[in-house]
């Protein structure tokens, strides 16, 4: 089994798309992307940009070679967007790269009404069927019934994958769910590549609740040898802070999705207001960008020199 982290928080990007080949499959979850369209009233560094062009590309490669592409949950940053900004992954790009791919997806009839609206529009655009996962075991690739989106009403729904070692994407569970926590803990994978808690979201977010994550992770490292832990909660410094934390009071392995991957750690969304100080943007580059007319490598090298590997 190979299991590529493509897109995270970690990584430079908001995301959490994955690719784990088998000698029988080849699964993209969640091929989507997006940037915080404005993050402390500024809109996405170039630099952010340049890394989210680079997982784009990855993900529409890797959507050309899959035989399975699983869709957790409807949101931006987790799946193509027919109706993309410039820091998305456009749907047209994928139209017509592969036709012989498995789709699956939770039971859409029951889910909010945005998200019900993306589910039908992939579907029409790109001319295919979901296979309603929901629940359901596919001898080498299993998935769970909906569980919370953290401590929304919205749901996501997990994904096993089994070949010599197992495999978990828990999407964004935030590990605040005991079901969630129970079914986790049932599969027995090798390395589950989870959501912690959204703790840059200071007013919403309760310290019960980031403490609950905390503990539940302890938990789960008890008996799971490798956890990624990534996503909403690498949006700040103090996500980092907690992820470290953590990680040395766990019997288990700990780490990001960038360490996963030997690359630097870039939380770029963090850093936001840093790489505008550092690497200066003019006001109208976003509307250049926007409209083709300039690109991001000149941003690309000179963070490459302001911050070497990171």
């Amino acid at each position: 089994m190979k299991i590529e982290i493509i897109g995270t928080e970690s990584l430079g990007v908001r995301g959490m798309c994955c690719y784990v080949q088998t000698d029988t499959r080849k699964v993209l979850i969640d091929p989507g992307v997006a940037l915080g369209y404005r993050r402390y009233r500024l809109l996405p560094h170039p630099y952010q940009v340049a890394c989210c062009e680079r997982v784009k590309k990855t993900i529409i490669n890797r959507w050309s070679k899959a035989t399975d592409i699983v869709f957790s949950h409807f949101h931006g940053d987790h799946i193509p967007l027919p109706d993309a900004n410039p820091y998305q992954l456009d749907l047209k790009k994928l139209i017509g790269l592969n036709k012989n791919i498995r789709f699956y997806a939770y039971d859409t009839s029951n889910i909010s009404e945005l998200e019900k609206r993306r589910a039908d529009r992939l579907s029409d655009i790109l001319n295919i069927e979901y296979i309603n996962a929901e629940g359901r075991d596919f001898i080498d690739i299993s998935f769970s019934e909906k569980v919370p989106h953290g401590d929304q009403a919205n749901s996501v729904m997990m994904t096993r994958i089994k070949e010599n070692k197992i495999f978990v994407h828990s999407s964004d569970s935030q590990l605040l769910d005991d079901r969630s926590i129970s079914i986790l803990l049932g599969w027995k994978p090798d390395i589950l590549f989870a959501d912690g808690p959204p703790v840059y979201l200071k007013e919403k977010i309760s310290k019960e609740n980031i403490e609950i994550a905390f503990k539940n992770t302890l938990r789960l490292s008890k008996k799971i040898p490798t956890i990624i832990l990534d996503h909403h909660l690498l949006r700040c410094r103090e996500g980092k802070i907690w992820l470290d934390s953590l990680s040395c009071k766990t019997s288990g392995k700990v780490v990001c999705g960038a360490d996963f991957m030997h690359s630097p750690r870039r939380l770029l969304e963090a850093r936001r207001q840093d790489l505008y100080k550092d690497i200066p943007v003019p006001k109208d580059w976003h509307k250049m960008y926007a409209d083709a007319k300039t690109t991001t490598a000149f941003y690309w090298r000179s963070a490459k020199k302001v911050y070497g590997k990171a």
